[in-house]
């Protein structure tokens, strides 16, 4: 009986062993949308025409509906695992009762709305390594996440022609908003370098047939900010410079914790609410 158990008891520590990179990248996808989501969300009302308003919300839904479906696989497989404090964990634990260091979401996107110049150049650097990623995860090994991404990707493309457009627009425009657009492309600059810089459980995801080559991931983002940049008239901050990173591990900027404060204040002080 106790050999029985104790090749469970190692079986158990194994499967636990395989599945934390994964979890912890189905996290950084989830938090990662969920946040940039929720951003969008604090816009409404706020858009500077009725057009981009709804645009606006609907990236924010988008974002929302991919946070849903990266953050119920995380919690499925935690709930696999079989420990006892996460039986009853699903998406809207992880997006409601997490602390800020919990949270694995890339800095960018937690960065505040500021002006729309900030809000778009934000939202064209995020798409141009969002699509490439999706496109890649299409191709998963993983059969769930192969599907979520493949249906992502259609949002994350209409995403990226959308913000590119803007990028464009306010960098070929006029001498304002020329200056606005640049002014933002280099504050939001110092925060790329987490789309391009890969970790342990990136290259675990790639090794696995989980993830794209993060080699092939950052060429075509570069491709791609290059090519818009260019046609904006905007000149490109240097891709070796200094960059803050953090936030895949769970550091965050001061930004973060007042997102939070906001968009999980009823959850957590109604804990027991449900919808009718």
């Amino acid at each position: 009986m106790q050999n029985v158990a104790q090749r469970n008891t190692a079986k158990k520590n194994s499967a636990q062993k395989t599945q934390a990179p994964l979890i912890d990248y189905l996290l950084r996808l989830g938090d990662t949308a969920l946040v940039l989501g929720q951003r969008h969300a604090q816009l409404c009302g706020k858009a500077p025409a009725l057009e981009e308003e709804m645009a606006l919300m609907n990236v924010g839904l988008d974002l929302f509906g991919q946070a849903r479906n990266w953050l119920s696989y995380a919690a499925e497989l935690m709930v696999a695992e079989g420990d006892d404090s996460q039986a009853n964990i699903d998406a809207d634990q992880l997006a409601f009762r997490r602390d800020a260091q919990d949270f694995r979401n890339l800095l960018m996107v937690e960065q505040p709305n500021g002006d729309f110049a900030d809000t778009m150049g934000r939202q064209f650097l995020f798409d141009a390594w969002h699509v490439h990623l999706l496109d890649g995860l299409a191709e998963s090994s993983d059969p769930r996440i192969a599907e979520v991404a493949a249906k992502s990707l259609k949002e994350a493309t209409y995403h990226l022609r959308r913000s590119s457009e803007w990028v464009i627009r306010l960098g070929d425009g006029t001498e304002e908003s020329h200056a606005r657009m640049q002014r933002a492309l280099d504050n939001l600059w110092q925060f790329t370098g987490e789309l391009v810089q890969f970790d342990e459980i990136d290259q675990a995801m790639f090794e696995a047939g989980i993830a794209p080559d993060p080699e092939t991931l950052v060429s075509r983002w570069k491709a791609t900010v290059d090519e818009v940049l260019k046609e904006a008239t905007l000149v490109r901050p240097s891709y070796d410079a200094w960059m803050y990173t953090g936030g895949k591990v769970g550091h965050h900027t001061e930004h973060l914790g007042f997102l939070l404060a906001e968009m999980q204040y009823l959850p957590r002080t109604y804990p027991d609410a449900t919808v009718w």
